[in-house]
């Protein structure tokens, strides 16, 4: 598989990281980044990778940037919070794919949200919920709970909690994404360099 398709799905997983980040803290996230990872969810048939976020690397943008900083050798302060969120998806990833009855699940429920598109907007509160439902329904039992940290009143709020699931979800998806491109853990440490390059190489020609 290429190394193009691997540093896009890795570039969506430290985006969702991102955001899931920037989502506990202020509890503001972009509509258009939020919307983005939700297509991904529902996009299960795609035509290729990039086809699953809108066709266009500049969605992953954020993702892409992240990859760098976090990978490259320049920025020396990495932020363990970042890291820690993106180890939490690959290993839930890999629980879910061992789990026959939680992918029935997770299909069954993922075509239900694509029946409630019919009458509800996809960041609309009902449709954020059933999003926040399959990953705390289906994902979170899988193995070790992702612990968010954040600002405690904004973590309180339903929106924020619907947000923050919903971009779980979507860091699970593009974690299986990542799999079946080829992704491997050791890939980012042997092909680490070559990642990097990738990502550097998309983020030239957005600019």
């Amino acid at each position: 598989m290429s190394i193009q398709d691997q540093t896009l799905t890795f570039a969506a997983i430290c985006q969702v990281a991102q955001l899931v980040q920037q989502c506990s803290r202020t509890g503001n996230i972009e509509q258009q980044q939020l919307s983005v990872l939700l297509i991904s969810v529902l996009n299960t048939s795609p035509e290729n990778t990039l086809a699953v976020y809108g066709g266009n690397n500049e969605n992953l943008a954020l993702g892409l940037q992240l990859l760098v900083d976090h990978l490259g050798d320049k920025n020396k302060q990495k932020d363990p919070e970042i890291t820690r969120y993106i180890i939490s998806l690959i290993n839930l990833e890999r629980r879910l794919i061992k789990n026959p009855t939680a992918l029935k699940q997770l299909s069954e429920r993922i075509e239900q949200i694509q029946r409630q598109l019919a009458h509800y907007d996809l960041t609309s509160e009902p449709i954020l919920a059933s999003f926040a439902s399959i990953y705390s329904d289906v994902i979170s039992p899988l193995g070790t709970r992702i612990q968010v940290a954040g600002d405690p009143a904004i973590l309180k709020q339903p929106h924020n909690q619907h947000k923050i699931r919903a971009l779980l979800l979507a860091g699970i998806r593009s974690a299986v994404l990542w799999r079946q491109v080829g992704g491997k853990r050791r890939n980012i440490l042997f092909h680490r360099k070559k990642i990097i390059h990738c990502a550097e190489q998309y983020l030239t020609y957005l600019n």
